[in-house]
């Protein structure tokens, strides 16, 4: 008897109960195949640094004594799909059995179930050991209602006695520190550098390529700056509690030209392909807060992040797929300026946000949400091609995060199922959390015309896109404020800023 067991490229946790001891009986299998890497253009670091990992992962397994069955990208046997090369595999090794652990993408989950259809074999899925909430139990309790974030983080809390006292209230006396934690980073104290070294896969890139894969951005191979191991997944984690997370708290919305990641942790793509687990993350930054060297503000934002919210969309997600992935609750139907895949805008928020991308394959939160997400929000451009921008551009980027804060929190397009109110903002908020409004070539002041630089087109677009979506948003006590200045303004200023932003909308890709 031989069981066939499947691990993902996301699968990478060496702390499994699959991986307690070696068995003779267990033939592990992992596969870079044409199928993952081309559904979607990913960035090429992406794709290196998901492979590498796989073979880093690969590698322990052997030298901890598991039987393992690895198909490179340019292996003349590979079949380039998950079916074809489990069939393969069973078949050289025997198999009477295939195993398989949940896969998180629902995508990945129908394909794996068919190929499991056709192998013919007895057939057990289990879970990944990753995630702190229970995905059957969260898709029960999603799938009528869905609850605000807040209330789901709040329970989280308390089931899992995190920052809570004996009587389960919070410690500190309030759930979340929000209101603290929304300063504009002045440049000190200065943001730590990237936790990484760089790793050297010009050898693998030479596959990657060998093989016709097409990808978009920098892949930097000589120098790739992400985590391939655990161990160096673990250093990360250290670095950031020492270095960021002090800071993280009040910095947390904050965006600069002058740093890539200011004090964010840039672990969520040690997360989300396992290296980490979230709860040694969560622990992590709790024991800081309780040693002193954290406020509590800087650690509770940060479990939010984990605790909260990561859980929050899986829940989501799987509460809601397949019909969440063709949501487009505001009818948006424009394409995505072509300057999303160059960086090349005269807007300098966008041109540094999507730029950093590019050469990275890494943006903070609010970058995604507030700059990239915000101009595709007010442009009205079709969410199909936002999604796949977001899931190919970032290394981190899995459909079952990706989706529920693309489609869902930055473009509204599941018409309220995560948020309460669209995330729309004009220039003030970009000039109020950056340097970026600075050395723009547009005035991020004025909404329209005149002389000298012209209006920033976050302005116009802002109030354009109010007036187009007047009748779903104007009841909705969050967005009163708005439209009540609207009504205040002159019927001149007003007709000026609709003008403006009909120019703009006629020439998205030329701002």
């Amino acid at each position: 008897m031989t069981i066939l067991r499947l691990i993902l490229g996301d699968q990478l946790n060496a702390a499994h109960t699959w991986f307690r001891a070696p068995r003779t009986d267990v033939q592990y299998v992992l596969m870079e195949v044409r199928s993952e890497t081309d559904y979607v253009r990913h960035h090429a670091q992406k794709v290196l640094a998901i492979f590498a990992a796989m073979r880093t992962f690969a590698a322990a397994l052997e030298a901890a004594g598991h039987r393992v069955r690895y198909l490179k990208i340019g292996d003349t046997g590979n079949r380039q799909s998950f079916a074809g090369n489990l069939a393969l595999v069973a078949a050289e090794c025997g198999a009477t059995r295939f195993e398989r652990m949940e896969a998180d993408e629902w995508r990945v989950e129908r394909v794996l179930d068919e190929a499991a259809q056709k192998l013919g074999l007895p057939h057990a899925v289990v879970d990944s050991e990753h995630f702190l909430a229970d995905r059957a139990e969260l898709a029960r309790r999603f799938a009528a209602k869905v609850p605000r974030m807040e209330f789901f983080y709040r329970d989280m809390r308390r089931r899992h006695r995190i920052l809570v006292d004996t009587d389960d209230a919070p410690v500190g006396g309030v759930w979340n520190f929000d209101a603290q934690n929304r300063e504009k980073w002045p440049g000190d104290p200065p943001a730590p550098a990237w936790p990484w070294g760089g790793h050297d896969l010009s050898g693998l890139w030479d596959e990657i390529v060998a093989a016709g894969v097409e990808t978009i951005g920098s892949a930097h191979a000589e120098n790739l700056l992400w985590p391939l191991s655990r161990r160096e997944a673990r250093a990360g984690l250290a670095h950031f509690i020492a270095h960021a997370l002090p800071w993280f708290g009040p910095y947390q919305d904050a965006m600069s030209t002058r740093s890539t990641t200011l004090f964010h942790s840039g672990l969520s793509f040690a997360l989300n392909v396992k290296l980490l687990h979230p709860r040694e993350v969560i622990d992590a930054a709790v024991t800081a807060w309780q040693a002193g060297t954290v406020e509590l503000a800087s650690c509770e934002g940060f479990v939010r992040q984990i605790l909260g919210w990561r859980e929050f969309v899986r829940g989501v997600y799987w509460a809601r797929m397949p019909g969440y992935a063709q949501g487009n609750a505001l009818d948006a139907r424009r394409p995505l300026p072509a300057w999303y895949w160059t960086g090349r805008t005269k807007m300098a928020c966008l041109r540094h946000a999507i730029g950093q991308s590019l050469d990275t394959a890494y943006a903070h939160h609010i970058q995604r949400l507030m700059i990239t997400g915000n101009f595709a929000l007010l442009a009205g451009c079709d969410p199909d091609e936002v999604d796949a921008w977001y899931l190919g551009i970032y290394a981190d980027a899995f459909e079952w995060v990706e989706m529920p804060n693309t489609r869902g929190m930055s473009q509204f397009a599941d018409g309220g199922v995560i948020a309460s109110k669209p995330y729309a903002g004009a220039a003030s908020y970009i000039g109020k959390q950056s340097d970026y409004c600075k050395a723009c070539a547009y005035d991020a002041k004025r909404r329209h015309g005149g002389s000298g630089k012209p209006a920033c087109p976050f302005n116009s677009l802002y109030w354009d896109y109010l007036l187009r979506h007047e009748a779903r948003f104007a009841r909705n006590p969050r967005m009163a404020m708005p439209y009540k200045a609207w009504a205040k303004m002159d019927a001149t200023e007003r007709a000026a800023t609709l003008a403006q932003a009909a120019d703009y909308l006629g020439k998205l890709d030329e701002l």
